[in-house]
């Protein structure tokens, strides 16, 4: 089964997507049929709302000024904040609150935190946070 597998691979760095989202946590990415690649890598062959996300093909990080949405000037803007909104509503995760982190202790220092907290508590593989259940074992987190 793919997603299993996929739930054994480690976290990257290159797997935090700009707006603060982690690509490793994403249902998309942990599909096993056609998955998304994640945020920051090439998007030909990824679904058009991927590949055309406004946050990401934003003009500043487009022109490569801003590895993260933190370091912009209108950090956090309307479009993440409405992102953000969203994802907190629907699945307990903030991207503001996670690029605060980032900006904060760095981006090691979020990912072993990212590891511990999304982890299955029962088989210990990392969860997918649009899923209410483990990809691996079925526990139920929410």
């Amino acid at each position: 089964m793919k997603e299993a597998q996929t739930q054994t691979e480690p976290m990257r760095a290159a797997l935090i997507a700009p707006c603060g989202m982690n690509c490793r946590l994403c249902m998309a990415y942990n599909r096993a049929r056609n998955p998304c690649p994640g945020c920051r890598i090439v998007d030909s062959g990824k679904p058009k709302t991927r590949a055309r996300c406004r946050i990401k093909t934003c003009e500043k990080m487009v022109n490569r000024e801003y590895r993260y949405c933190f370091a912009c000037d209108t950090f956090p803007c309307t479009r993440l904040v409405h992102l953000d909104q969203r994802y907190k509503a629907k699945y307990g995760m903030s991207m503001v609150e996670n690029l605060t982190q980032i900006s904060a202790t760095g981006i090691r220092r979020f990912i072993r935190r990212e590891q511990e907290r999304w982890a299955c508590p029962r088989c210990g593989t990392l969860i997918c946070v649009h899923k209410p259940r483990c990809l691996s074992c079925a526990y139920e987190w929410r």
